[in-house]
């Protein structure tokens, strides 16, 4: 595992941290009406505009599809110094990290000339219909249908927990054209115009009121033959390949916010009074927090494996099953940390214009990490997954 960086690298992520440092509060000063809520849409979508317009997406793509052809080490350098200057995570992080790569592999020139433009841009936001109601962590068992007729596909059936579905232009589509097929076989990948006739978006609210999931419906959609990506019934090797893309990375601004929230929780449990005395004083709590730290600095450590691996150019593992676990697991123990250090503060909720904004900002990340241990698989998908690969258990 390598720790750590090149010194040239280290160069580099100067250069990367001068940029940052300068246009980050500069487009926060300028922004209409105050502060900005840094988990509103249109915010992150703002800042990620002026990123791409500024000439820093396309890392890792090839120069010759307009990329940068960073090395992982520097696209995790970029990852690294955007988290801890406090920029929101953009909102078309599925068709930078998943879909480009995957279509840079397996794409039509075609296809890649008219697609791969709109995502380097971030002209065009992109969505995943993956998850149905009846094959979300077992994908395969998904119903979704293709049928072909003529010179085009009708598309009908139901994907859910489909972000960012009602904002986005496309959507990159796992659906059955061959029904007689194995479970694995006969699936295709499509991709879908969002404002085709016959596709609904049903908004589902979330806990914490805001609505970044959603249901999306396909109604005899007409999707042209050539929205199709690769061989037709070959789609299941291209979700898996778009499974692996990014995963040197994908961890590394999560890291980064989770050691800048433990110091944020230690910094208000130092403001907090129980009994006379600071929060921080309690043996307990102290207790959680040391916890916590080792937490942050082992997530680190993973993410260090996990990009010396793609470095290497491994394939994915169930190393990233462990990764996931941890942090979603530890993620909402830090969150529940915060809750007990508010005490009663924290029962206001998470409307950011009560008397209590700081609280209210507490309680929503609370709310949201409900849903870490579920999205991207659930942590009892994970420990089958480490059970399987890397313990030997048997599958029963």
């Amino acid at each position: 595992m390598q720790v750590g960086y090149s010194a040239e690298d280290e160069a580099f992520r100067l250069t990367l941290r001068d940029w940052f440092e300068t246009h980050y509060p500069r487009f926060v000063a300028a922004w209409p009406g105050g502060a900005p809520d840094a988990n509103e849409l249109t915010w992150r979508r703002a800042w990620e505009d002026h990123v791409c317009q500024a000439g820093w997406s396309g890392l890792g793509w090839p120069e010759a599809h307009g990329g940068k052809a960073w090395p992982l080490t520097r696209q995790a350098i970029f990852h690294e110094e955007q988290a801890r200057i406090g920029a929101p995570l953009g909102v078309n992080i599925i068709g930078h990290g998943i879909l480009a790569p995957t279509l840079i592999h397996f794409a039509s020139e075609a296809q890649k000339a008219r697609y791969l433009p709109g995502i380097l841009s971030n002209r065009e936001i992109w969505c995943q219909g993956y998850s149905e109601p009846g094959a979300g962590s077992d994908l395969a068992a998904l119903s979704t249908r293709a049928e072909r007729r003529g010179d085009h596909y009708v598309l009908n059936g139901h994907k859910v927990w489909t972000s960012f579905a009602h904002i986005a232009d496309h959507c990159f589509v796992l659906a059955r054209t061959d029904a007689t097929a194995a479970r694995h076989k006969g699936i295709s990948f499509l991709l879908v115009d969002m404002k085709s006739p016959g596709v609904r978006v049903e908004p589902i609210r979330q806990i914490t009121g805001e609505s970044d999931f959603n249901e999306v419906f396909f109604e005899d959609v007409k999707v042209p033959l050539d929205a199709l990506v690769g061989e037709e019934n070959g789609g299941w090797r291209l979700a898996m390949a778009a499974a692996s893309f990014e995963r040197g990375t994908y961890f590394i601004p999560r890291q980064v916010r989770f050691t800048q929230e433990l110091g944020a929780l230690t910094r208000l449990a130092a403001g907090v009074q129980r009994g006379g005395r600071p929060a921080l004083d309690c043996p307990h709590l102290r207790r959680d927090l040391a916890r916590l730290a080792v937490d942050s600095h082992v997530l680190k450590l993973k993410s260090y494996r996990a990009l010396t691996h793609a470095m290497r150019g491994g394939p994915p593992g169930p190393e990233g099953s462990s990764t996931k676990l941890h942090w979603s697991e530890s993620h909402q123990k830090l969150l529940a940390t915060a809750m007990e250090v508010l005490g009663e503060r924290a029962l206001a909720g998470p409307e950011p214009a009560g008397a209590d904004p700081q609280a209210a900002a507490w309680v929503r990340d609370f709310l949201w990490t409900r849903a870490e241990t579920i999205l991207a698989g659930t942590s009892e998908v994970q420990r089958n997954i480490l059970a399987e690969q890397m313990l030997g258990l048997p599958k029963n």
